[in-house]
């Protein structure tokens, strides 16, 4: 019986509670809005307010699930269950891992979903399809050579300099610049990103690793530079769902207001725009949770690059 990732948005008066051994969302009046059975549920990630029971975290721990909380921003504050939290194994690894192998794997992986983005589009220009050949290019050196991480944050700046250009070529893009809120499409992305970041940073808690111990990006204090590293390959997600809400008419300049020369959501936008990002994440969620997943197990058995499964977007 395969196991399931569960999300739940609550809402005022709904409440998650247990009956018969079966996971259930109550609305306000106490009718039964969603039910599944505990055997089938690996975690449950609860978007909103949430009144916490004992007999709620009982359960988790008997049906061997986990609960994780978000605020409605989907920032993650706390995870309740049967996580793998004692995992000293994979801790010693992570401590005593030194190679630039894994970050040349994430590079490569994250390029090779910008390429498969820009073949996504349908009608492309001359410049499109030089980009694709500029990305094919970096995958080939990556595949042929090995990268100090210095170097690798070179090759991953010069694709997405060649990349950023061409996914937004249906507006004036300036640059990628992340959380300035230059412009209203870096401003889209910054949220976007954000929910991946979350969404990554909650799996990789359940399986047990410690977030702040990454394999590519520097690490800092209280940077979780773990779940920067692993959300790299996925950011096209975001990418390509901003380009068509814009296309849609979904994405626009006017749903922003400037103060200090920074773009800002009007609030009575946010929920749209919530919705149709965090849709194209959830539509991807199984494959995100396989990627982390079978990077997990490959981390623990120290296989070589070649042992890790990429995600294709």
């Amino acid at each position: 019986m395969a196991k399931q990732i569960l999300f739940l948005f609550m809402a005022r008066g709904e409440k998650l509670s247990f009956k018969n051994d079966n996971l259930v969302v109550t609305v306000k009046d106490g009718s039964i809005k969603y039910q599944v059975t505990c055997y089938r549920v690996f975690m449950v990630i609860v978007v909103g307010e949430l009144s916490i029971t004992s007999g709620l975290i009982k359960r988790a721990k008997r049906y061997g699930f986990v609960i994780c909380l978000m605020t409605p921003t989907f920032k993650l504050y706390s995870i309740i269950g049967n996580r793998m939290e004692g995992n000293t194994v994979l801790h010693r690894k992570q401590y005593k891992y030194e190679g630039d192998e894994i970050a040349q794997f994430l590079v490569k992986n994250k390029i090779r979903n910008q390429r498969n983005a820009l073949n996504r589009i349908r009608e492309k220009t001359i410049l499109c399809k030089e980009a694709i050949k500029h990305l094919d290019s970096y995958l080939e050196s990556l595949q042929e050579n090995s990268y100090s991480a210095d170097s690798l944050l070179g090759i991953e700046g010069s694709a997405s300099r060649v990349y950023f250009p061409q996914i937004f070529d249906q507006v004036n893009w300036r640059g990628r610049r992340p959380r300035t809120k230059c412009d209203y499409v870096n401003t889209t992305l910054d949220i976007g990103y954000n929910m991946l970041f979350h969404l990554v940073d909650s799996l990789l808690q359940v399986f047990g690793f410690d977030v702040y111990c990454g394999v590519y990006h520097r690490e800092y204090y209280m940077r979780k530079s773990l779940v920067c590293d692993l959300m790299e390959p996925l950011r096209p997600i975001v990418d390509w769902e901003v380009r068509k809400a814009i296309h849609l008419n979904q994405c626009k300049e006017s749903d922003f207001f400037v103060t200090q020369n920074q773009y800002m959501l009007d609030y009575k936008s946010s929920s749209r725009y919530v919705e149709f990002l965090m849709g194209a994440i959830l539509e991807r969620k199984n494959d995100i949770f396989l990627f982390i997943r079978d990077y997990y197990r490959s981390f623990m058995k120290e296989k070589e690059i070649n042992g890790y499964n990429e995600i294709d977007l």
